[in-house]
C-alpha cells in the first residue's frame, strides 16, 4: 500500500517517460548551492517526505534511493517509512557513494534527468562524465518535477537592507579591492559569485529570502572595470539604488542573468564549484570560455572577522548566553513540574531571544528534544503530539539568534538527577571533549581536521563516536553555517581544506546519540586568536564566546582527569564572572550552585 510520496514518485516517472528518460536526480539545493533553501526549491522533500537539510534522491527504473549523512540517519529512517525509498547512510560500511552507484546501475542507452540549476558544477560534470562512459545520456534542461508539484510555493524576493558602518567594520570598496587582488593572483579576468552569503558580505547588504538566513537571491559578475549585481526587482529599494550609484555597482535584473551571461574564448572565469550550478557551466562552455574552479576569494575573506565584527560578536554572545542561562534555570527548576512540551519550551526560548531589541530573528529552527528525540541531531518538535518534558529523561536544546552584531548558535543538554551511570559517563566524556578542543593551543597552519581528534578522543576511549563533524564556521549576521574552516575527521567532497586563522568563529560540539534512548550535545562557539610567536612559529588558540553553565548533574568525576576537571572549573568560573553582573540575587544564587567547583 502506497502513500502520498509513492504517488508523487509514480507521477514523476510518468513525466520521465514523456522525455524517454528513466532516471531522475533531486538534490537539496537552490540555484546558488545554498545549504538551507526556501520552500520553492524543496523538490527532494516534496517527492520523498524527508525534510533534512542534506540529501540526494535518485529515482531509477527499478527503485528509489536517498543518500544523507549521519546527522539525519534516525530522522530519515522515520520520515521515509512506508515510502518504499531505500535509505543510503553515507559513510557507512557497504554503502556506495551516489556516483559509484550510478556507475554500477546505469545501463547503456539510459537517460538521466536533473535540473541543471539545482546541481553544483562539480557534481554535474562528474555525473555527465559517468553517463558518457556508460553510453548513457544526460538531460539537464526542463525539470519534470515542475509538472508534478501542485500548489508549489512561490519563490521569495524580500527587500534588501544596507548595513551601517558600525556593524560592518569595512567598506565595500575595500572588500572589492581585496577580491580583485585575488582575481589577479588567479589570472582571471571574470569572477562570478553565486554563493548568497558571500555576496551579502561583499556589498554590506542583507536580505530575507531564506528563512533564518539574512540573504537575498543574487548573482554577481566582477571584471577589472565593472561590477554587476543581479537582483530581483522587488528586492531593490530607493536606498539601495542610491548606494549602488555611489559605489559604481550596476544593478541588473535577476531574471536576465543567464541570458546576459557572456564570456568568450579569451575569458578565464573564476568560479566556486560548490556554488556555481551546472547550467552556468554549460553556458560558459558553449561560449568557449575557460573556467578556473576555485573557492570564492570572498569565502576566505568573510571567515576572518575584522575588529568591529569581533567586538560586536563578543557583545552579542554575552547577551545570548544570559538569555539561554535564564531559560535553563527555568527548565531545571520548573520545566518538568510545569509539564511543558518540547514545542512549548522552544517557543519560550524563541520569545526570550526575540524580546531583545537587537534580535531580528532566529538563526535556525530551535531544536528542543526530550529523551529519544534528542538522538535525532536535527529534530524539530511538532506543534501537535510534542513530547512532554519529564524529570527522568535528558533534555537537549540547540538554538541561536540573528542579532544586529552577530549570529549565535549554542547547545546544552540537561541531565536528570537520577541519570544512569552510562548516561553520566557519556555526558562527562562529551564535556571533556568540548573543553579539550576549546583549550587547544596549536601552530598556525593547522586545519580543523588536525584538531578534530581532541574532541573525539574522550569518546573514542569508550569506542563511541558521533556521525557528524565537530565544528562549523559561524557567519556574522549571516548563515549559521559557513566555510571554509571546519572541524571534522576527514575531507569531504568539494572541500578545499582551509587552515584555522585568527578571527575565525567556529563551533565546538561533540556528542553522543543513542537511537531510541537519548542524545547529548554540548556546543560552545569559539573565536580563533593568536597566542604569540617564537622561533618555532606562531601559536594559535581559541577564545570562548559562549558562557553558559554545563549541567553538573551529568558529571561523574570518576571519568575526568585532573586537567579536565580544572578546565571545567575554570570555564564555570568564567561563566560566573561574565553573567553575574547582569543577574538579580536569586539568579546569582542559582548560577553559583550551577557552576560550583567539582
Amino acid at each position: 500500500m502506497g502513500n502520498i510520496y509513492t504517488d508523487r514518485i509514480e507521477a514523476l516517472r510518468k513525466e520521465l517517460d514523456k522525455n524517454d528518460a528513466n532516471w531522475y536526480l533531486a538534490t537539496t539545493s537552490d540555484p546558488h548551492g545554498s545549504e538551507y533553501i526556501n520552500d520553492h526549491y524543496k523538490v527532494r522533500a516534496y517527492l520523498s517526505g524527508f525534510t533534512g537539510s542534506n540529501g540526494d534522491l535518485l529515482i531509477g527504473p527499478e527503485g528509489v534511493w536517498l543518500w544523507t549523512d549521519g546527522r539525519y540517519f534516525v530522522q530519515a529512517k522515520n520520515e521515509l517509512e512506508g515510502s518504499g525509498i531505500e535509505l543510503m547512510c553515507m559513510s557507512n560500511e557497504g554503502v556506495p557513494e551516489l556516483r559509484d552507484f550510478l556507475k554500477e546501475k546505469v545501463l547503456e542507452g539510459d537517460v538521466l534527468m536533473f535540473n541543471g540549476q539545482l546541481i553544483d558544477a562539480e557534481t554535474g560534470v562528474e555525473i555527465r562524465d559517468i553517463l558518457k562512459e556508460k553510453g548513457a545520456f544526460l538531460l539537464a534542461g526542463a525539470d519534470p518535477a515542475d509538472a508534478v508539484w501542485e500548489d508549489r510555493p512561490k519563490d521569495s524576493s524580500g527587500k534588501i537592507k544596507i548595513l551601517p558602518e558600525n556593524l560592518c567594520g569595512e567598506k565595500y570598496e575595500d572588500k572589492l579591492s581585496k577580491v580583485r587582488m585575488r582575481m589577479k593572483d588567479a589570472k582571471c579576468n571574470i569572477h562570478i559569485i553565486s554563493a548568497l552569503d558571500d555576496q551579502m558580505w561583499l556589498f554590506n547588504i542583507r536580505g530575507c529570502d531564506i528563512r533564518y538566513n539574512p540573504v537575498a537571491y543574487a548573482y554577481t559578475v566582477i571584471t577589472e572595470e565593472e561590477v554587476k549585481l543581479y537582483l530581483k526587482e522587488e528586492a531593490v529599494t530607493d536606498e539601495l539604488l542610491a548606494y549602488a550609484g555611489e559605489n559604481g555597482i550596476e544593478l541588473r535584473s535577476y531574471s536576465e542573468f543567464y541570458r546576459e551571461l557572456k564570456a568568450d574564448e579569451d575569458s578565464l572565469v573564476l568560479a566556486d564549484p560548490a556554488y556555481t550550478n551546472y547550467l552556468m557551466v554549460r553556458l560558459l562552455e558553449k561560449q568557449g570560455a575557460k573556467i578556473k574552479f576555485e573557492r570564492n576569494p570572498s569565502t576566505d575573506l568573510k571567515a576572518v572577522k575584522n575588529e568591529t565584527e569581533k567586538e560586536n560578536t563578543r557583545r552579542v554572545y554575552l547577551k545570548d548566553s544570559l538569555i539561554l542561562t535564564r531559560f535553563l534555570k527555568y527548565m531545571k527548576e520548573w520545566g518538568a513540574k510545569d509539564k511543558i512540551t518540547e514545542y512549548e519550551a522552544a517557543l519560550m526560548l524563541d520569545r526570550m531571544r526575540l524580546e531583545d531589541e537587537e534580535c531580528d530573528d532566529l538563526s535556525f529552527t530551535t531544536i528542543s528534544a526530550c529523551g529519544a528525540n534528542a538522538a535525532m541531531m536535527h529534530y524539530e518538535a511538532p506543534k501537535e503530539g510534542s513530547a512532554v518534558i519529564n524529570e527522568n529523561e535528558v533534555y537537549l536544546v540547540d538554538s541561536g539568534g540573528q542579532y544586529a552584531g552577530g549570529t549565535t548558535d549554542v547547545t546544552r543538554t540537561l541531565i536528570p538527577k537520577n541519570a544512569s551511570a552510562e548516561l553520566k559517563k557519556h555526558f562527562t566524556k562529551v564535556c571533556a571533549g568540548t573543553l579539550a578542543l576549546q583549550n587547544a593551543v596549536f601552530l598556525k597552519g593547522v586545519s580543523g581536521r588536525n584538531l578534530d581528534i581532541l574532541a573525539r578522543e574522550p569518546l573514542w576511549e569508550l569506542h563511541t563516536d558521533y556521525k557528524c563533524g565537530t565544528g562549523h564556521g559561524v557567519g556574522y549576521m549571516l548563515n549559521v553555517h559557513e566555510g571554509p574552516q571546519y572541524i571534522r575527521p576527514k575531507k569531504y567532497r568539494n572541500d578545499a581544506e582551509a587552515d584555522m586563522a585568527v578571527g575565525v568563529v567556529i563551533s565546538d560540539e561533540p556528542g553522543v546519540y543513542i537511537e531510541g534512548s537519548y542524545g547529548i550535545r554540548i556546543e560552545n562557539i569559539l573565536m580563533c586568536e593568536s597566542r604569540g610567536k617564537n622561533s618555532d612559529g606562531e601559536f594559535l588558540g581559541f577564545e570562548a564566546l559562549t558562557y553558559v553553565p554545563i549541567d553538573l548533574d551529568g558529571i561523574d568525576t570518576a571519568y575526568l582527569e585532573d586537567k579536565e576537571r580544572k578546565q571545567l572549573n575554570e570555564y564555570h568560573r568564567a561563566v560566573r564572572e561574565k553573567l553575574s553582573p547582569f543577574m538579580n540575587d536569586e539568579e546569582k544564587a542559582w548560577l553559583e550552585n550551577a557552576t560550583r567547583e567539582v
